[in-house]
């Protein structure tokens, strides 16, 4: 007799695509035309853009890692874009579930090319329609604010089934660390534990939606501030943070975030005074600085409801029993 939960879940199967991100970078046609590398690869100055990006996150790199580095210029980011497709065996169809990035560091001085972090940046149409449909929907016409009680949990379950798979063990050695900013909306601390490498670390006063929606997905949070950055970064991961990663894997997603954050948020991330003791980040502060990067960001926010409506056209409505019966098999 066959295993109904057994067939569900074996049902199920990932497939990883690799593409560099480069000056040359062209997005393929599943990405989603908000996440933040696929957004700097457009328009008329793409290539400068995208020049301009690489070359922040190096010289970022170079100053946190400025040990035997005199003249800041001993390391080199290159950058992978990890696509992730969901493949329904039954259904002979294929979704693109997960884009995160896989960072490589070369080293100039001993020639070597050392394995950075992969997660980092984290994209998904899931989220997209959880965030920019569903929320919505659930809230239309009420006067309180309230969440779904199973928000997040397909989108959960399908990040943690794609970490636990063989496909995630054959192509990454460590767990996934996501490195996003802080809420706009929240208040943050600074404690007395202090990194060599992630820096001061923050405590927030309370959970932001983002933070309990990255929880659904197996993930815990901290928050730190880097030497000479101006604002705390959030860093969502598996296990230990502090002690399962080398300092050139912590500088590698520090340098490519922190630099995807100065230009997208720079409010936060490229003001002109540095986060206190106490910290309230505001998306409307005057006090910054413009990277020499283009992007508009109410074009995103306009995107991502289409990408949530795309989702839940191709994937969320044709697919939704299969979805809930294989998402509650896996949570028990």
């Amino acid at each position: 007799m066959t295993n109904t939960q057994d067939t569900i879940k074996d049902d199920f199967e990932f497939t990883v695509k690799r593409i560099y991100f480069d000056e040359d970078y062209v997005p393929s046609s599943s990405t989603r035309t908000t996440t933040n590398f696929a957004n700097l690869a457009r328009g008329a100055r793409r290539q400068e853009n995208l020049r301009n990006t690489l070359t922040m996150i190096n010289n970022r790199f170079n100053s946190l890692a400025n040990w035997d580095n005199p003249d800041q210029d001993r390391y080199q980011v290159e950058l992978e874009i990890v696509s992730v497709d969901l493949d329904m065996h039954d259904n002979r169809a294929t979704f693109p579930a997960i884009e995160v990035l896989k960072t490589h560091i070369l080293d100039h001085k001993t020639g070597k090319r050392i394995e950075g972090i992969v997660g980092n940046n984290f994209s998904s149409y899931v989220r997209d329609y959880d965030f920019s449909v569903l929320l919505l929907e659930h809230n239309k016409g009420k006067t309180d604010f309230s969440i779904p009680d199973d928000f997040g949990s397909l989108h959960g379950t399908i990040f943690k089934r794609f970490v636990s798979s063989e496909t995630y063990k054959k192509h990454f050695a460590k767990p996934p660390v996501i490195c996003l900013s802080v809420s706009h909306n929240k208040t943050y601390q600074r404690t007395g534990n202090h990194h060599p490498i992630l820096g001061y670390e923050y405590q927030v006063n309370e959970a932001s939606l983002t933070e309990s929606y990255f929880k659904k997905m197996g993930l815990q949070v901290r928050y730190f501030m880097p030497r000479h950055s101006v604002a705390p970064l959030t860093f969502y991961f598996f296990g230990d943070l502090l002690t399962e990663y080398t300092n050139l894997e912590l500088i590698s997603t520090i340098s490519t975030m922190e630099t995807f954050q100065k230009i997208y948020r720079p409010e936060i991330y490229n003001a002109n005074s540095v986060a206190g003791s106490c910290f309230k980040p505001s998306l409307k502060n005057p006090d910054h600085s413009l990277t020499k990067i283009e992007y508009d960001r109410e074009e995103r926010s306009q995107l991502a409801i289409e990408q949530g409506k795309f989702t839940e056209e191709h994937f969320i409505k044709p697919y939704k029993n299969v979805l809930e019966q294989w998402s509650a098999n896996y949570a028990h």
